[in-house]
């Protein structure tokens, strides 16, 4: 049983089916697959593509379940959902990460994000109306969605809001790109800054200056559901599942963790960063240890090295930051509109994989 239909457990369901002779049920609370890495393009406004799971899993022999998990009985090994309940054999945990709340004051109730379907929806709605924006946080989506807005509503006020410097994490080629792209869209940048709280007028900062914005968008933090803490796996103090080099939980060896629910730390890097670019090779890898332990085989240890950062930078320009296997930057980059063109065709190669998940790196 596969738990969560996101690009992870996709592919982890998929892979299973067809490396193995098992019964393989996926189990999602959505009937269509979310395109995450496209939640900015949606919340600016784009029009989706709808992507109905049971016509990607055609052919791929899983069942698929449209229901909510609520629970996990390790002990007795089934998955309490909405509806009632379901056995398993070997569990793929894959329910992924969702936008954190609740870690600063008036985020929940004053702030929107851009972490899933309805989320981007409801900004998108609140945009239709005046006022200025402040995005909050300069990772990745953080720099996507500040970027795609602006390109949008320009002449718009939009400010990024960072506690770090603007392209900390990128070469000294791209912090210059990106400086250039913000000016020529207009984003003000407000960088060394905590945000304190948020309330209906702004960002109140620790250092108790305020940021005057009509929208808030919050893009830093995340945190994992409960449900593998609550079952008694092995967490770590974020909740997420912790594996071995197999992916397979420290605590209970018949459940095995992908995507942003598990906590990865190979040899080549400190730990796995949430992205597709990571958890599509980590299901593959996962579907083929499950296969090579159910015949009787010890599976393989993950191996796994980063190659590019793609960062959309509104429709026309992008980054694309060529990284060390360890996810540390190189001097290389790419931008403008060959690099927007190589995100895209990243993205929908993404979704090509979910269809053919055979293509998923180390599956």
């Amino acid at each position: 049983m596969v738990l969560g239909a996101g690009y992870s457990g996709m592919v982890a369901a998929q892979s299973a089916a067809r490396r193995t002779t098992a019964q393989v049920t996926l189990v999602n609370a959505r009937g269509a697959f979310v395109e995450r890495v496209r939640m900015h393009e949606l919340a600016s406004g784009k029009v989706l593509a709808e992507r109905p799971i049971a016509e990607l899993l055609k052919g791929s022999g899983v069942e698929f379940v449209l229901d909510r998990v609520e629970h996990v009985d390790a002990e007795r090994r089934v998955v309490g959902l909405t509806s009632g309940e379901l056995a398993y054999d070997v569990l793929i945990y894959a329910l992924g990460s969702r936008a954190d709340l609740d870690s600063v004051p008036g985020v929940r109730e004053y702030a929107y994000t851009v972490a899933d379907v309805d989320s981007a929806r409801e900004l998108s709605a609140r945009l239709q109306g005046p006022g200025s924006i402040a995005v909050v946080g300069s990772g990745l989506t953080g720099l996507e969605a500040v970027t795609e807005l602006a390109e949008t509503f320009p002449g718009r006020p939009i400010q990024l809001v960072t506690a770090g410097e603007l392209g900390a994490a990128v070469s000294e080629r791209g912090r210059r790109h990106l400086h250039k792209v913000f000016d020529r869209l207009g984003i003000t940048t407000v960088e060394n800054a905590r945000v304190a709280a948020v309330d209906s007028t702004g960002l109140q900062l620790a250092d108790g200056d305020h940021v005057d914005a009509d929208v808030v968008v919050w893009t830093t933090g995340f945190e994992v559901p409960e449900i593998a803490r609550k079952a008694g796996f092995a967490v770590d103090e974020r909740g997420r599942i912790i594996v071995d080099p197999a992916l397979r939980s420290v605590s209970h060896p018949d459940v095995t963790a992908v995507g942003d629910a598990a906590v990865v730390r190979p040899k080549s890097t400190e730990e796995l960063r949430m992205s597709c670019a990571t958890g599509i090779p980590m299901a593959g890898h996962a579907a083929r240890a499950v296969a090579d332990r159910l015949a009787g085989r010890e599976p393989r240890a993950l191996r796994f090295r980063y190659f590019n950062q793609c960062i959309s930078l509104g429709r026309h320009d992008a980054l694309i930051q060529f990284v060390h296997p360890n996810d540390s930057p190189r001097t290389t980059v790419l931008t403008g509109h060959l690099a927007a063109y190589y995100k895209e065709r990243i993205v929908r190669g993404a979704l090509y994989t979910m269809r053919n998940p055979v293509l998923a790196r180390f599956s």
